[in-house]
């Protein structure tokens, strides 16, 4: 998969289009999804031009992983989720269908989470 530039994400960056915005650092940058499905639904986004986590971890420095790692921990300091508990999920490619090719996290949480992922 090629990395589009003129995805929602990167648009988002570029500041071409709004966010509401949790938290940001010099490597990544999170806000609240326009659509949530919990009472916390935060993406967190590198800056860098990604695709998916094997296209990040391939390409990006250990500094810009570690940046976008922190920015998750934060985000979810700062959502008020970290003492109760919080799920990451990072659909990457097709079969996960992956929505938006720039490589996200989706931090959901506020209330409880089933134990298991739905079976298909």
């Amino acid at each position: 998969m090629a990395y589009d530039p003129n995805n929602i994400f990167a648009r988002i960056l570029r500041g071409e289009l709004p966010c509401q915005k949790v938290y940001e650092n010099d490597h990544a940058l999170a806000f609240n999804d326009i659509n949530p499905l919990m009472p916390v639904h935060i993406l967190v986004i590198p800056k860098g031009p990604y695709v998916t986590l094997a296209d990040m971890t391939a390409k990006a420095t250990a500094e810009e992983i570690a940046g976008f790692l922190a920015a998750v921990a934060e985000t979810a300091r700062l959502a008020g989720v970290e003492d109760e508990g919080y799920r990451i999920v990072g659909n990457n490619g097709r079969h996960a269908n992956q929505e938006v090719l720039h490589f996200h996290v989706h931090i959901f949480g506020g209330r409880q989470i089933g134990g298991r992922m739905i079976k298909s």
